[in-house]
C-alpha cells in the first residue's frame, strides 16, 4: 500500500496576548521553512467564489486569514484530498509545490495572506487539472 502524502501542514504561530490586543509574529527560516520571496493578499471575494484552482511546480507558500476564515481544499492529484479551515490569524497553512489548490468559502471580510517562496512566474503555474492529474501519476 502507498503511504499517504502529506500535502500541507498547519503551523501554530507564537501569539503574543496582552489586553492592548494580541500579536504574531512569523520569521522566515523559523516558522516558514523558505525564504519569503513574495507576499500578497486577497480579500472582497465575493460570495461564492473560490481562488486559486492552479498547482505550482517550485514555488511553495504559507497561507493566513489574517482576518474572517475560508477554506483551503488541497489534491494531489492522485485521489488524495485534505481540507483546512484557516479561521486563526495566529495559524498558517504551509503548502508543499506540486500540490492542486482552491481557496472557497470566504467569510464577510476575510483577508488572506500568502507568502511565497518565488517571485511570481508564470511558468509555474500548471493551470490546468487533467494535465495536473497527469503530470502527478507520472511522477508516482
Amino acid at each position: 500500500m502507498a503511504e499517504k502524502m502529506i500535502l500541507a501542514t498547519l503551523i501554530s504561530l507564537p501569539k503574543i496576548t496582552d489586553p492592548r490586543g494580541n500579536l504574531t509574529v512569523v520569521t522566515e527560516g523559523v516558522e516558514i521553512p523558505f525564504n519569503i520571496a513574495r507576499a500578497y493578499w486577497v480579500y472582497d471575494v465575493p460570495g461564492g467564489e473560490c481562488r486559486g484552482g492552479h498547482a505550482h511546480k517550485h514555488l511553495q507558500q504559507f497561507v493566513i486569514a489574517l482576518s474572517g476564515s475560508f477554506i483551503v481544499n488541497l489534491d494531489d492529484g492522485c485521489g488524495h484530498h485534505e481540507s483546512y479551515l484557516l479561521n486563526h490569524p495566529y495559524q498558517g497553512l504551509l503548502i508543499k509545490n506540486r500540490v492542486w489548490r482552491t481557496i472557497d468559502d470566504f467569510s464577510s471580510g476575510a483577508v488572506c495572506l500568502v507568502l511565497a517562496s518565488e517571485p511570481f512566474d508564470e511558468d509555474d503555474y500548471i493551470r490546468d487539472y487533467e494535465e495536473y492529474k497527469l503530470s502527478q501519476s507520472e511522477s508516482h
